[in-house]
């Protein structure tokens, strides 16, 4: 006769420490809630399994929770016995219940009917932070998973913490408090507000680091080698430790780890190759600041007894002699051995990895220790040299495909060369249609077909720019629109079915349209068009542009309503575009009548047009570039009072020769690289067979300058100097730049006053650029200020500028690159070419800031001090503000 009983099993193990929480885990109950004790001396007994049920839990699917539990009908099972342990043990470790009960509600004969109870662990309705900033939050909740609806676990609530100290830990607190809550959400059943109160504390900085055991190297060279561990400043350490007053003084526990390793890198740099870390510990020196104390053994220092090649077939041990650059009787300097063989841009692997051998491996071995000198071999596998399968573009979307591998110097069938792929990688930053900061080209061998497929990974970007704005001047509205499109397709301009959007877009052309205007005042049009693969086979550049611009006088009505009889166009030369020119100066303050001012009796118009062509060199090599571009501009004034030619047409025809070579890495954010340019543009010499006496004409005679001569010669440098690893995102970089023009004549009564030097100021093109002058910028001084008065005068015919400026990138994002920078920068104009002196320069020194906005493009701002006097003025040039739209200063 069998009785109707309920078993309930709990066994010893990790089980039982969380079956604790009920009092009733190590009894059975049967249908009438009697409590029998379970006798363990008995012999276990099997049972087959005629049914489960699962009670007590929401949102799972019964077949999912059985087919957890192990167990399932028809199987057989001892009782007592391991099987409903381990069943109860897999929902225990799973984290998703705070209780688990495993019951047998029926037992008959040799079968038993399980029913498995669970308490369901709460979800999260809700979760607040406090104690902390919103971008620490935002941050935070990047990296942990307790998100609305997620079911919370102790398991959980633990990794939560640890991640939100080491957290905190990186940014320089390492005594942060976190206390997770849990509260039940009143309005929800079975869902829990969670708060995660941070105490972040003060941040923990470094009081002294302490070093023993060092007499090979001072306590101070030591420090320096840590690179981001390093100790608070004092000023009684400042002349032994000037770095202190700039380097971090935070301590994070990760940086630690690495600079312990510098110190090691340091000493094996200098020949110590036994060189240890016997033992270190950071002790809290009191509630802000903690004690370093470093213990090093140096062991003895190191030279070379020799050096050997064994595995080169390809390339004779001289040549890679020549290329690692170290020789017997050297302090063996383990850290140039390895920039030597693999990381320097010219190191011996790179002879073979610009050959196809991907494959190449160097091991350098120490064959012989005697005393304080090392043999070295250096062991090659030069392996099969590997040809390029297959090219993958990924992430590309705004460009067609062929446009893309065009650029790349790296195809199908040739020979894998590492400096085709950085080159490759340079071109494609330069199209400027993706992040540079992130392309991430991925070399993919296979060593079995000895060869290997280049994937491209890149990130696309919006390049196009639309520049408007408007303001209010003296004579109405002043207002600019500039549409820039850097993809256009000109091919499919009369296929409207592909456009993108309003235009074609696809090939990487450039197509920019302008216009500018004051209403009856001044009005300003242009439009450019610029294909960079002209024909599309060769990158031999085509461009053509136009552009026309007219402006009206003063009327002299208006002048005698005024009580100022001055120039009104003072502030064209002398200022920026609308600084303090008759728009925005208050030189008529409220004087007249505006209905007054305009006379369309007496302007200046002005059209243009250019064509040029652009050849991509090979010699001395393929960064040149040979550019021809042929120019006409018409001048046309009319009782123009304010120039110095009044009335009359003058035309200006000149060809311009360029030849530029441009290396640098980031069109956004340069790290390295150089850009050259030398140029000449030249009229033909008109005065030289038209026969006109010009000594006997006046400098205003409308026909001295109906045809223009002049012959212009420039020449531009810029040199980018990485100051950290390129390894480095944030790196700071040195600029140098180095700048001259000269404007000469055919026939000395016949200097142009077109096409000459307009310096100072920021160096935007602003009214100055209608009378055909060159914008030359100089900070700290005023807009147009050097050489010459305010007014016409205000012109060289020679400048000269120097500058270095120190940049830091603060985000290099796709979409803004913002960095600082600070200047000094020194440069002059001259009215005359034989009063050119290139060391009789205008000082300045400033800050600044740039950002670039791929709708907007490059805007910044400049603060200046000019340190001299110009045109004879009593005081310096000063303080002064320089805004910075559209172009790089």
């Amino acid at each position: 006769m069998y009785k109707r009983i309920v078993l309930f099993f709990i066994f010893l193990g990790y089980a039982f420490g969380a079956f604790a929480q009920e009092s009733d885990t190590t009894k059975v109950e049967n249908e009438s809630g009697e409590v029998p004790v379970i006798s363990y001396s008995l012999s276990p007994k099997q049972y087959k399994i005629e049914d489960i049920k699962v009670t007590g839990v929401k949102n799972y699917d019964d077949f999912v929770l059985i087919g957890f539990s192990g167990l399932s009908v028809g199987d057989m099972i001892t009782v007592p016995g391991e099987e409903i342990t381990a069943a109860v043990n897999r929902f225990w470790k799973h984290g998703l219940f705070s209780d688990v009960k495993i019951l047998a509600s029926k037992i008959q004969d040799d079968k038993v009917w399980l029913e498995i109870r669970l308490k369901q662990r709460p979800r999260i309705s809700e979760v607040n932070y406090n104690g902390i900033k919103k971008g620490e939050r935002e941050d935070l909740e990047a990296k942990l998973n307790l998100k609305k609806g997620f079911q919370i676990t102790p398991n959980l609530i633990d990794r939560a913490k640890i991640v939100i100290q080491k957290f905190f830990d990186g940014k320089g607190f390492k005594n942060v408090d976190v206390q997770i809550v849990q509260k039940d959400d009143v309005s929800k059943e079975g869902e829990v507000i969670v708060d995660i109160n941070i105490d972040k504390n003060e941040k923990t900085k470094i009081n002294q680091i302490i070093f023993t055991g060092n007499s090979m190297l001072k306590d101070a060279d030591l420090k320096k080698a840590m690179k981001k561990t390093n100790e608070k400043f004092a000023w009684k350490r400042w002349k032994t430790s000037i770095k202190e007053m700039f380097s971090t003084k935070k301590f994070v526990t990760e940086e630690y780890e690495k600079d312990k390793k510098n110190i090691i890198d340091k000493y094996n740099e200098l020949g110590y190759r036994d060189a240890v870390l016997l033992a270190d510990s950071v002790i809290n020196h009191d509630e802000k600041t903690v004690d370093v104390y470093l213990s090093i053994s140096e062991g003895q220092k190191y030279y070379l007894k020799d050096i050997n090649f064994v595995g080169n077939t390809q390339y004779p041990t001289d040549q890679l002699m020549a290329i690692l650059g170290m020789k017997p009787g050297e302090v063996y300097n383990q850290k140039k051995l390895n920039e030597r063989l693999t990381t320097d841009d010219d190191a011996v692997s790179n002879i073979y990895y610009n050959n196809g051998y991907l494959f190449f491996g160097a091991d350098p071995v120490e064959v012989e220790v005697e005393n304080d000198s090392i043999a070295l071999e250096i062991r090659i596998q030069e392996g099969p040299q590997a040809t390029i399968n297959r090219i993958i573009i990924n992430g590309n979307d705004r460009l067609y495909e062929d446009i893309v591998r065009r650029e790349l110097r790296t195809k199908p069938g040739m020979l894998f060369s590492r400096e085709d792929l950085i080159r490759s990688v340079r071109e494609l930053a330069q199209m400027g249609h993706f992040d540079p900061e992130n392309m991430n080209p991925n070399p993919v061998p296979d060593a079995e077909n000895g060869t290997v497929d280049i994937q491209y990974n890149l990130v696309s970007k919006a390049n196009d720019q639309v520049e408007f704005s408007a303001g209010w001047g003296q004579t109405g509205v002043i207002g600019k629109l500039s549409l820039k499109f850097t993809n256009f397709s000109m091919k499919n301009f009369l296929n409207p079915s592909t456009y993108k959007g309003i235009i074609p877009q696809g090939e990487g052309q450039t197509l920019t349209l302008s216009g500018q205007t004051n209403g009856r005042y001044y009005q300003a049009y242009s439009i450019s068009f610029m294909d960079p693969w002209f024909g599309g086979k060769r990158p031999n550049t085509l461009s053509v542009s136009a552009y026309f611009s007219m402006q009206t006088d003063i009327s002299s009505n208006y002048l005698s309503s005024s009580s100022y009889g001055m120039n009104p166009y003072y502030g064209m030369y002398g200022n920026s575009m609308y600084g303090n020119s008759m728009y925005g100066n208050s030189m008529y303050g409220n004087y007249g009548n505006y209905e007054l001012a305009y006379d369309p009796d007496k302007s200046i118009k002005m059209l243009g047009l250019s064509i040029g062509y652009g050849k991509r060199l090979n010699w001395p090599d393929d960064y040149f570039q040979f550019m021809l571009t042929l120019n006409y501009q018409l001048y046309m004034m009319k009782d123009w009072a304010y120039f110095l030619v009044q009335n009359g047409n003058s035309h200006n025809v000149n060809m311009e020769l360029m030849l530029q070579r441009n290396s640098v890495d980031n069109p956004l954010y340069t790290r390295r690289g150089s850009q050259f340019s030398v140029s000449v543009s030249a009229t033909p010499p008109y005065s030289l067979w038209d026969g006109k006496d010009y000594a006997s004409m006046a400098d205003n005679d409308e026909g001295k300058f109906n045809f223009i001569e002049y012959h212009k010669w420039k020449f531009k440098a810029k040199i980018f100097s990485p100051l950290a690893p390129l390894t480095v995102k944030r790196t700071p970089v040195l600029m140098s730049r180095i700048e001259y023009g000269f404007l000469g004549h055919y026939n000395k009564n016949k200097r142009s006053p077109f096409e000459t030097f307009y310096m100072g100021g920021d160096g935007m093109s602003g009214y100055s650029s209608t009378y055909a002058t060159e914008t030359i910028g100089l900070r700290g001084y005023e807009n147009g200020s050097i050489a010459g008065n305010n007014g016409y005068n205000s012109y060289g015919y020679a400048y000269s500028r120097l500058a270095m400026e120190l940049r830091y990138p603060f985000l290099l994002e796709p979409t803004s690159t913002i960095y600082g920078l600070a200047f000094v920068e020194a440069g002059n104009a001259w009215q005359n070419l034989k009063d050119f002196s290139p060391f009789d320069l205008k000082r300045s020194a400033g800050v600044g800031v740039r950002i670039f906005l791929p709708m907007i493009g490059m805007m910044g701002i400049d603060w200046a001090y000019g340190f001299d006097k110009v045109n004879g003025q009593r005081t310096a040039g000063g303080s002064n503000f320089h805004f910075i739209i559209g172009q790089e200063f």
